[in-house]
């Protein structure tokens, strides 16, 4: 008769998750988003919407599938979004002069105005999250996820 094999077990303060950067990333994520995301929410934007908008204000026309890849959601996901907000009038589309099978989407005034204010409200909350770590620290965390996005993120 086999036996079942229990692993030994593991004080909390050494648990897998405690040490494995995926885990970590990942809780570091949500409890500084969920605090900003209760801001955007309370603008009467949802959070996709947020993310678009703040993209392309910082990154001129782009197209819908590195969008989508920018503010982690799926593309159908990001392309009925931008029906609704090009509706709405906070964005167009236009096609690429370089490739006219491409349609490029890029921030109007409008929705640049939309979210004017929650980009300053961003950096502020930022400056609060970063200040506990100082300056260095701040931009080398920084410089090392720029880094693994680069490294690990779809060629462009």
């Amino acid at each position: 008769m086999a036996t079942v094999f229990d692993p030994p077990s593991m004080p909390e303060s050494e648990a897998f998750v405690d040490h494995y950067l995926p885990a970590l990333l990942g809780q570091a994520w949500h409890m500084v988003s969920s605090e900003f995301h209760a801001v955007v929410q309370a603008q009467g934007l949802s959070v996709l919407e947020w993310r678009v908008l703040s993209t392309l204000v910082g990154s001129g026309p782009i197209g819908t599938g590195r969008l989508a890849q920018k503010t982690l959601s799926k593309q159908p996901t990001v392309t009925r979004l931008l029906d609704r907000m090009e509706a709405q009038g906070h964005v167009e589309r236009i096609p690429d002069s370089t490739d006219g099978r491409v349609t490029l989407v890029r921030v109007t005034p409008s929705g640049r105005q939309l979210v004017s204010g929650l980009l300053t409200q961003a950096e502020i909350h930022e400056k609060m999250v970063l200040a506990s770590l100082g300056p260095r620290k701040s931009e080398a965390l920084k410089s090392a996820l720029r880094e693994l996005i680069d490294r690990y993120g779809p060629a462009e």
